[in-house]
């Protein structure tokens, strides 16, 4: 999964008591009844087995509203299957983890042999109570799309939406809370215990669950690793900013990228400079020309976006080149590349997004320790959902949440070395916390996600299937290492006009037709597809994965 920290589809961003969060199901309690039936998920080419879960919305009041989660099982191959299954956490936060499933199915084929794949729905997400917002229409202008002030309103009007929802009560999709869920799903299975996966958000979730439920982990592994204790809001500035300069310093590297491009730091802050400016861009669905704005929070969102990607990283040179001539059609292409073909797939349930950040992550962008927002990036991203959350439901949060316990099982952290959201410094804080049973793998020149990687999948499936933690531990995975950065992108040159034969006077053409049968114009190179400038987003690009 690529999942794209923190995405989620809005232009500029996009109680009980703590004891009662934190107490697991009772060791002696039945489990709640899951009855599974054959379905068919989207990119999966054989049956599934779904089912829906009760579960209450406050766990506080048993007898109180119930919500269901529902839960997808895409069954091991094999007859003699092992007891343990694969669960995914999703990202975002706000992901479906059963909308990932075709993707997931052919990522983890080989985990999938002898062990089930289960995908659960945390709460808020895909059909557990969804707290889903109205996304723009394909033909929405441009200039509303973009609009941050609209985006605000509209979330504002969501917010009032859901709370008049049967599951509307927003303290009640907290971290905590969801991770109960999930182990009820484990014990309505049957597992005595699970190999824990998560991407970006999904990490979190499953340092989260290995806090409540240590002994029901088998094996774990985290990627893109945002640690609980790392404020989300706050860390985007400072890890996108250090993305960003990795680009320009690659730059100045590469010969033929310096020799291309030999102002583009300085054409990077010429365009800051420049900002708000009017452009004029073709719609992406409409073609039509349409003017809008651009102003700082627009560019610096559409360079966010492609810096998840090293391959779409590689043109972010050309694209900032070109927006400083005020040629703005690249960099708006690049931002809306990230999630060209995810369609539903790659929705957010922005409503569960607030519901997490406002309650785990906004609360503590003032304490000491915050990270330091970079320059060009400065404290946008903060200030924005400090305006959000301002007014949105707040869950209670248990102190030991902010806590990485020593890992129980094996855990391997995974990390891209240029990843602008969840770089290596945060997997590094958490295999330092998760002690002996941690280990941490950083892809030097990879973004956000390592597992999906080819080599990587192999890792995986050799790490969760080692017969013992040292076993896995041990596991080679150096096999990434060396694969290198995408080299900046080269526009194809238009090809040359073909030469013009010269014009003989009449009297030769005669002579020269007879004595050069063989002779020809010389033919023209080899034609090229020029480059195509992407179309741009109808929205502001997704502000990154937790996910």
């Amino acid at each position: 999964m690529a999942s794209p920290l923190f995405t989620n589809t809005l232009p500029a961003l996009l109680a009980a008591a703590a004891a009662a969060l934190l107490a697991p199901p009772a060791a002696t309690a039945a489990p709640d009844a899951l009855t599974l039936s054959p379905c068919r998920l989207s990119g999966v080419p054989h049956d599934a087995q779904c089912g829906v879960l009760k579960r209450p919305l406050d766990p506080a009041r048993a007898d109180g509203p119930q919500i269901d989660i529902h839960v997808a099982v895409l069954p091991a191959v094999a007859r003699n299957k092992k007891p343990d299954p694969v669960l995914f956490f999703a990202g975002g936060p706000g992901q479906s983890a059963i909308g990932l499933a075709g993707t997931l199915s052919r990522q983890f084929a080989r985990l999938g042999n002898r062990r089930d794949l289960v995908l659960v729905d945390q709460r808020g997400t895909g059909r557990s109570a969804p707290l889903m917002c109205a996304e723009d229409p394909p033909t929405t202008p441009l200039a509303e799309a973009t609009d941050t002030a609209r985006a605000l309103r509209l979330l504002r009007e969501c917010r009032v939406a859901l709370q008049q929802l049967p599951h509307g009560d927003l303290r009640r999709y907290t971290t905590t809370i969801a991770m109960q869920d999930i182990d009820a799903v484990r014990a309505a299975l049957g597992a005595p215990q699970i190999n824990a996966i998560g991407g970006s958000y999904g990490t979190r979730a499953v340092l989260e669950y290995m806090r409540q439920f240590p002994q029901q982990v088998r094996r774990a592994v985290i990627d893109g690793v945002a640690p609980p204790d790392m404020v989300l809001p706050a860390s985007f500035s400072p890890d996108n900013q250090a993305a960003l300069d990795g680009v320009f310093a690659a730059c100045e590297a590469d010969p033929a990228c310096q020799a291309r491009y030999p102002q583009l730091r300085a054409d990077w802050q010429r365009l800051l400079a420049s900002l708000p400016r009017e452009a004029t861009l073709p719609h992406p669905v409409t073609l039509e020309p349409q003017r809008i704005t651009i102003t700082r929070d627009t560019v610096i969102g559409q360079v966010r976006a492609p810096l998840y990607s090293p391959a779409l990283a590689a043109a972010l040179p050309l694209a900032i080149t070109q927006a400083a001539a005020g040629r703005f059609e690249a960099l708006a292409g690049l931002a809306a590349a990230l999630q060209a073909g995810g369609g539903r797939r790659l929705s957010m349930a922005a409503g569960m997004h607030f519901s997490v950040v406002c309650a785990e992550d906004v609360p503590r962008l003032g304490a000491a320790g915050v990270d330091a927002p970079g320059a060009d990036f400065r404290n946008d991203f903060a200030r924005l959902y400090r305006e959000v959350c301002s007014d949105w439901p707040r869950g209670e949060v248990p102190a030991g949440f902010y806590t990485m316990p020593p890992a129980p099982a094996a855990t391997l952290v995974l990390s891209g070395g240029i990843d602008p959201v969840t770089p290596p410094r945060h997997g590094a804080r958490a295999t330092a916390a998760l002690g002996a049973k941690a280990r941490h793998v950083v892809v030097p020149n990879a973004g956000h996600g390592v597992m999906g990687m080819g080599c990587m999948r192999d890792v995986l499936f050799r790490f969760v299937d080692a017969a013992d933690d040292a076993a896995a531990l041990a596991v080679d995975a150096d096999c990434a290492a060396r694969a290198p950065r995408p080299p900046a992108f080269q526009p194809v040159q238009a090809p040359l006009a073909p030469p013009t034969p010269p014009t003989l006077p009449t009297s030769q053409t005669s002579q020269t037709s007879q004595t050069s049968q063989t002779s020809q114009t010389p033919s023209a190179p080899p034609t090229s597809t020029p480059l195509t400038p992407v179309k741009p987003s109808a929205s502001a690009p997704a502000p990154g994965s937790r996910p």
